[in-house]
């Protein structure tokens, strides 16, 4: 299954991209500067929730069946995850 087609991770985006739409139009209507900081803060984990659940599909779904020595493309399963740890 490709992220492009995990509907979790869309179900996730779509909630932030929701909350961020609250945003603007509080923002355009004037409304309370803590009001919109902790509508913010909702985009803001569910952007984290969204990236966290794509890095886990990757591994569940790219990595799984990949071995923890070299790979056919010069690279090692250590190293991608140690590359991949570092957006969590």
């Amino acid at each position: 299954m490709s992220h492009a087609t995990d509907p979790a991770i869309l179900a996730r985006l779509r909630r932030a991209e929701g909350h961020l739409r609250a945003v603007v139009a509080m923002v355009q209507e004037g409304r309370d500067c803590v009001a919109i900081a902790q509508q913010l803060q909702a985009v803001e984990a569910a952007i984290v929730a969204a990236k966290r659940e794509m890095i886990q599909h990757h591994i569940d779904h790219r990595l799984e069946d990949r071995l923890p020595g070299d790979d056919s493309t010069g690279g090692s399963l250590a190293a991608e995850l140690k590359t991949l740890a570092r957006y969590l």
